[in-house]
């Protein structure tokens, strides 16, 4: 697993997106997933969600080739996908990125709207 770190490899990943799936401009697809945990010690609701049930979040950024790219696991259950959005190290990354690559600026701007 490997985030690329350069304004080439980024275009890589659009450049596969766009062959393989006819979505240009695209730099990955980003998800999170929720499992089922014991409730931790001294963690009082902090892991109970909407469902009722004690989770952990995985969010994660994979490639058109289903690579993993990035993963971040250990969200609280209870926190919403933009909540998780807006902790996790991918984003900070992106941010200063994205003053870089003016290309992943409009991209991570659709990102985050679509999360709020």
């Amino acid at each position: 697993m490997k985030l690329p770190t350069s304004s080439s490899e980024w275009q890589e990943v659009a450049s596969t997106f766009s062959t393989a799936w006819n979505f240009p401009n695209c730099l990955g697809a980003l998800d999170g997933k929720r499992f089922l945990v014991i409730k931790p010690s001294n963690s009082g609701s902090e892991y109970f969600d909407y469902k009722s049930h004690n989770r952990v979040i995985m969010l994660a950024l994979v490639d058109a080739d289903y690579k993993f790219l990035y993963v971040d696991v250990g969200a609280q259950g209870r926190a919403s996908d933009a909540g998780v959005w807006d902790r996790c190290n991918l984003r900070n990354t992106w941010k200063k990125i994205s003053l870089r690559y003016q290309v992943m600026h409009h991209c991570l701007t659709q990102i985050y709207s679509h999360l709020m």
